[in-house]
């Protein structure tokens, strides 16, 4: 069990910092939710404490752990992508929906530099948004910088200017 305060990754949501735990009755069942403020967009994200471990909660990584993602951010990859824009949306939110956060920095990679060559489409936009989010809001945390200050960490290392 995670305590008020701990530092915790909630994957497809990103990472946030536990400032409660409450009480909540929905469909007229009460349960016990640790209420998790994230770093971007100051959003509040409830999650069951009792499936916590089950839907991937984990704690978020060291600052080594951290680094090697920006390295992921700024190689080359190796990844056989496929053409249809439709195959490699889903194959890209397979790798999302893992939690690993390396495979997410393996998409948001892909996506940028794809974006440089050709304008993504709408999903995989939203999906390059959503990948972004998870991974600077742990890297906020982390690095204990602002928000702006990772986004341009980020955007330096995928596009080369690190």
């Amino acid at each position: 069990m995670y305590n008020i305060g701990d530092e915790v990754v909630y994957p497809m949501h990103g990472a946030g910092v536990i400032v409660g735990v409450e009480d909540k009755e929905i469909l007229g069942k009460i349960r016990k939710y640790y209420i998790l403020k994230m770093p971007i967009k100051e959003m509040k994200v409830m999650v069951p404490v009792d499936n916590a471990e089950e839907v991937g909660v984990r704690n978020i990584l060291g600052k080594e752990e951290m680094d090697e993602v920006l390295e992921i951010l700024s190689g080359k990859d190796k990844t056989k992508m496929p053409s249809n824009w439709n195959r490699r949306y889903r194959f890209n939110m397979d790798r999302i929906k893992s939690g690993d956060i390396k495979e997410i920095a393996r998409v948001v990679r892909f996506l940028e530099r794809v974006d440089q060559e050709k304008s993504l489409s709408t999903g995989e936009r939203k999906m390059l948004t959503g990948a972004k989010q998870i991974i600077i809001s742990e890297m906020v945390l982390v690095y204990k910088k602002d928000p702006d200050a990772i986004i341009k960490l980020v955007d330096d290392a995928v596009f080369d200017r690190v």
